[in-house]
């Protein structure tokens, strides 16, 4: 029997988990154990992140917000500071800088990459300059998976005394210029994101990379109170083993063990994933070439994980909010990614106007991701070119 094209169940979500008996057998392996938290998978599970990212230093965290949380206190983000970013993000990126005071500014896209700018953003900081407000921080987002490109924006931030902080949410996997994303040492830290949707999951959590030790380690007490449990060899614990100190003000942004278990699963199956997706998106860009669409440009030196796989609408007749309701009458999911941060109410509040960013706003007003996740099979995938194809026929 014909397998049926109405109703496809890989069709349900633009993107989803792929969770399997390995991770299911890992997770009833914790519970029946003695540790669900603070136990020796969290260790391993870090292990893991760093060696697939060629990182020294990570921490396991519950979500990648706290992971953003935590880089911004690492870097000292005050009342004091400006941070910039980009406004095609989830806002996320943004909120956790402004919860910790600062100034935030948003630097407009290459309408190629989707992601910031490297020649805008010069323009911006000549400006800021002239008025004297460089920012501190700029916080990249490798939008989609696509990696930013590095270079020169590393060698703006050494002209103009600015941070680089990684929003890698969706670049677990990916590579600039054969890095692994999370490994350049130039950054002063990356955050992934293990959410559902992500290139792993562990239901919820994060990751944060560091490439000082001393930052890593106070960071290691940040995620857990600020505690300070001291070294065994400390002649404080030598006579009182139960003593601890907490010398600052932290928050409890601790993984357990079971996601962690779920993770380490998940991680040693991430190249296949991003092979996958890579196989996915090869067939999409194949089977609608001859639409009027518009794929995000990845470059050659880069390896793209493809956490999303967008199209924008380059004919103005087609609007993006009719094919959304089209292909949702169809059972075929898809997402706007994003709405621009500074549409926001609350950023509105703040002074920003609704065309803040003229690339981004090109991009929003006829964007759309369409399904892409391991579960797809080339049946699924013709479905959808063929409902797209419908639509623009």
């Amino acid at each position: 029997m014909a397998k049926s094209t109405s109703g496809r169940k890989n069709l349900q979500f633009y993107s989803t988990q792929d969770i399997g008996d390995q991770e299911i057998n890992a997770v009833l392996e914790v519970l029946k154990s003695d540790y669900l938290s603070s136990g020796p998978k969290i260790k391993r599970f870090e292990k893991e992140i760093a060696d697939a990212c060629q990182a020294k230093y990570v921490l396991a965290l519950n979500s990648a917000t706290s992971a953003l949380h935590l880089a911004y206190t690492m870097a000292n983000v005050s009342q004091k500071s400006r941070v910039w970013t980009t406004p095609l993000t989830f806002v996320a990126t943004a909120n956790t800088a402004l919860q910790l005071g600062a100034e935030i500014d948003f630097v407009d896209i290459n309408a190629d990459t989707l992601n910031i700018c490297p020649q805008f953003l010069e323009d911006k900081l000549k400006v800021a300059r002239s008025i004297n407000k460089l920012p501190d921080i700029l916080t990249v987002v490798h939008y989609a998976g696509n990696p930013c490109d590095m270079d020169p924006i590393h060698s703006l931030s050494q002209k103009y005394g600015f941070k680089v902080i990684e929003d890698a949410s969706h670049a677990l996997g990916a590579n600039y210029k054969k890095v692994p994303i999370g490994g350049d040492d130039r950054s002063l830290a990356c955050i992934f994101s293990f959410h559902p949707v992500k290139m792993i999951t562990t239901g919820e959590g994060g990751a944060l990379i560091l490439g000082c030790e001393e930052m890593f380690e106070r960071a290691k007490r940040v995620r857990s109170h600020g505690i300070n449990y001291l070294d065994n060899n400390h002649n404080i614990k030598k006579d009182r083993p139960w003593y601890y100190e907490q010398n600052e003000l932290g928050y409890n942004y601790r993984i357990t063990e079971i996601q962690a278990a779920m993770g380490i699963v998940q991680i040693s199956r991430l190249s296949s994933f991003v092979r996958r997706r890579n196989e996915i998106s090869k067939l999409y860009k194949e089977k609608l070439k001859n639409l009027p669409l518009k794929f995000q440009l990845i470059d050659g030196n880069s390896l793209c994980s493809y956490h999303l796989f967008t199209v924008k609408i380059t004919d103005k007749n087609y609007d993006r909010d009719e094919l959304f309701r089209f292909l949702k009458s169809h059972k075929v999911a898809s997402q706007v990614h994003y709405i621009p941060v500074y549409h926001q109410p609350f950023y509105r509040s703040l002074g920003f106007s609704k065309d803040y960013c003229e690339n981004v706003e090109e991009y929003f007003s006829s964007c759309l991701s369409i399904p892409l996740h391991q579960k797809l099979d080339e049946g699924d995938i013709d479905f959808v070119a063929k409902k797209l194809t419908n639509f623009f026929s």
